[in-house]
């Protein structure tokens, strides 16, 4: 049986894509969101379908519709692509963990395990940067990484708590 599709649910994930696209290209973030070394705070909003899988849709569409500002077409179909599979994989993966936490409470298991593995995924760009921009493969999936892995664990944080006070499963 198909899910019947809110005016609530459409407004939400419309809100959540332009937040992640504010994020991402706005002044003072945009120098950091492109190129071979990466910090998208918008990258937090992934953590959002764990609570609740239409979130995925919304950070798909807010990465592709960010990704209009980087330098190729490539970068729409790579990135998002890469955004809906690996995110939608991570919460198939780790939702399990969503509950239990590492630090006496101060790192969701689940949020770190999905850092971890979306991280290595930049591959995925990588390979995108090796063909488009001729950077070299083994260092941009290093920067990659790190930039992905950092901004994906002070996103998991910021999330995590504003859980704690905001219902995301809706």
């Amino acid at each position: 049986m198909k899910k019947n599709i809110k005016v609530f649910d459409i407004v939400s994930i419309a809100i959540v894509a332009a937040l992640y696209i504010v994020l991402t290209v706005a002044p003072g973030f945009n120098a950091i969101s492109y190129g071979p070394v990466q910090f998208r705070f918008s990258e937090m909003f992934n953590f959002l379908a764990f609570y609740n899988k239409k979130y995925i849709i919304a950070v798909t569409l807010g990465c592709m519709i960010s990704n209009f500002m980087s330098f190729t077409i490539v970068d729409v179909i790579v990135g998002g692509l890469s955004t809906l599979i690996f995110v939608w994989l991570g919460v198939i993966l780790f939702d399990r963990f969503k509950d239990q936490y590492f630090l006496n409470g101060q790192l969701n298991k689940a949020f770190v395990f999905f850092a971890i593995f979306f991280a290595f995924t930049m591959f995925t760009i990588a390979i995108e940067l090796v063909f488009v921009a001729g950077a070299p493969f083994i260092w941009t999936w290093f920067t990659l990484f790190i930039g992905e892995f950092a901004s994906l664990i002070v996103g998991g944080i910021i999330i995590d708590k504003l859980s704690k006070r905001i219902d995301l499963s809706k």
